[in-house]
């Protein structure tokens, strides 16, 4: 075995001993200069270093190299590795944080020194699993915007439903790579209707899944807080779209600004519970507000936007309809435009505003979702698509 390989032999086994305590992992290898090292030592410079009653020092041992060999060949077997605390692969800024891991198991197309470079910039976008319409669209047109900058960086998330997977998938629709960070083992994939989302990541040339837990780590609460370190270690910056109070995206924000990184937050109305996080963080000055789409990548130090206009909507729905009758266009344009000026509005609203029949909006509802036009939420609540906005 070769010098690197037997290398991340060694900081896979430090990691699956040392998991949920990865400073100790750390105090290790900088006491012996490497993981390797940690497994060359002596019994007696290992009783000294351990003391004289620790749980772990019986864990140092050739069984615990033997394990990591097994995984790491059903790793390579599942398309996966292993990149190490001090390789190059390894996330740069994370490594500067004190509670980072030994390692980290990777799934991509790229190889990890290309996913996680000194010279690319990685912001992260977190925030609530019960995402309004209007935390969808201006995720959505925050991570737009940054795909518009000059130095387009890696959008970073955790996978999980709502503000996590609407970064995600924004992401790769704009052009920019992006690395889920999951609370599993990189043989699973959580939620399990995000499947196809991460054979589609994983394929995506930059992009990366991540996570510091062994394969067959099942989705316990616990690891989704001790994944958010990561999330916030990983980047320079955090963007909370929509989160409550106590939220997982407030305290992955929280989080980052221990770090030393840059924080925002997009304000939200001071009634609704998924902008209470945001709007205590910025209440607290841990982060800046975040109040114009185009401002932000300067605010990041991403450069100026490009400005690009999308298609009219009046143009675009006429020339998707351009087979209909007028009545049906003016109707159908008409509620478009209500949806647009109102944010969130429902169909018995419209209705209402209109003067239309509830079969009619409704038809026309279904009609504009199908063809891209709209997205409704499962309240019914619709709002324009970022395109037409």
């Amino acid at each position: 075995m070769n010098r690197t390989d037997y290398e991340i032999l060694c900081s896979l086994a430090l990691n699956r001993i040392f998991g949920y305590k990865p400073s100790h992992a750390r105090a290790l290898i900088a006491r012996f200069g490497s993981a390797g090292a940690v497994f060359s030592q002596t019994p007696q410079a290992l009783d000294e270093a351990f003391g004289p009653f620790s749980k772990f020092r019986s864990q140092i041992c050739q069984g615990a190299l033997d394990d990591a060999s097994a995984e790491l060949e059903r790793l390579r077997s599942l398309g996966c590795t292993f990149v190490p605390l001090g390789s190059q692969g390894y996330p740069p800024l994370l490594a500067e944080c004190e509670d980072a891991p030994a390692g980290l198991y990777f799934r991509g197309s790229s190889p990890p020194q290309e996913v996680f470079s000194k010279k690319k910039e990685y912001v992260s976008v977190v925030g609530t699993r019960d995402i309004s319409p209007y935390g969808r669209e201006w995720t959505s047109r925050l991570v737009g915007a940054m795909g518009r900058s000059a130095k387009r960086p890696t959008v970073v998330s955790g996978f999980a439903m709502g503000v996590d997977v609407t970064a995600h998938m924004a992401a790769l629709e704009a052009g920019l790579p992006t690395v889920a960070v999951i609370p599993v083992g990189i043989d699973n994939i959580y939620p399990r209707r995000h499947a196809a989302l991460a054979d589609r990541l994983a394929d995506t040339p930059g992009c990366a899944i991540v996570t510091d837990f062994p394969p067959d780590t099942d989705p316990v609460a616990f690891n989704f807080l001790r994944r958010n370190r990561i999330i916030a270690g990983i980047s320079r910056a955090t963007i909370l779209t929509e989160s409550k109070a106590k939220g997982g995206g407030t305290m992955t924000a929280r989080l980052a600004a221990s770090y030393g990184r840059e924080v925002f937050a997009l304000p939200g109305r001071i009634d609704d519970v998924r902008s209470a996080g945001c709007n205590r963080l910025i209440m607290e000055k841990i982060a800046e507000p975040v109040t114009d789409a185009g401002a932000l990548p300067r605010q990041l130090g991403l450069g100026s936007v490009a400005r690009s206009r999308g298609p009219a909507l009046e143009e675009s729905l006429g020339a998707c309809y351009r087979n209909a009758d007028a009545q049906t266009v003016a109707r159908l344009t008409d509620i478009a435009l209500q949806i647009r000026a109102h944010r969130g509005i429902d169909a018995e609203q419209i209705c209402s505003d209109l003067g239309l029949d509830w079969g009619s909006v409704s038809a026309a509802l279904c009609l504009l979702e199908s063809d891209g036009f709209i997205v409704t939420d499962l309240l019914g609540r619709c709002s324009i698509n970022t395109n037409y906005s």
